[in-house]
């Protein structure tokens, strides 16, 4: 789809493109569904994996997944309060992507280490 001489916010919900690219906003989307993909996780166990993010980031982060339907956020009635972040059903439909996205960058790594971009002993 051209998207020559439409605005980008009109084409949101009718190219899959720019569809795509406004959902996946944020630097961290793709790596938390990443860590998503096993299973659910809590906040700090995220934010563990996902270090340095800050907590505020985080926090952001996910409430804009969760609005966009790629997570799930489940609270659990108790003391200490528990919550746990899982896809969504749409969300879990990424992981075909995500596994794209892997190899490519496999690829592209193995690229610029052909290149002498980086250093081999890493």
């Amino acid at each position: 789809m051209a998207v020559t001489g439409v605005a980008e916010h009109e084409l949101y919900g009718k190219c899959p493109y720019v569809t795509v690219q406004k959902v996946l906003t944020g630097k961290w989307t793709l790596l938390i569904m990443h860590h998503l993909e096993n299973g659910p996780l809590r906040f700090k166990e995220l934010e563990r994996v996902l270090a340095p993010i800050t907590q505020a980031t985080l926090t952001k982060q996910l409430r804009t997944m969760e609005r966009n339907g790629l997570i799930h956020r489940k609270v659990y009635n108790q003391i200490p309060p528990k919550v746990e972040y899982s896809l969504s059903e749409i969300g879990a439909k990424f992981s075909v992507v995500l596994a794209a996205l892997g190899e490519w960058g496999q690829d592209y790594l193995d690229y610029l280490r052909e290149e002498g971009e980086i250093d081999t002993d890493k």
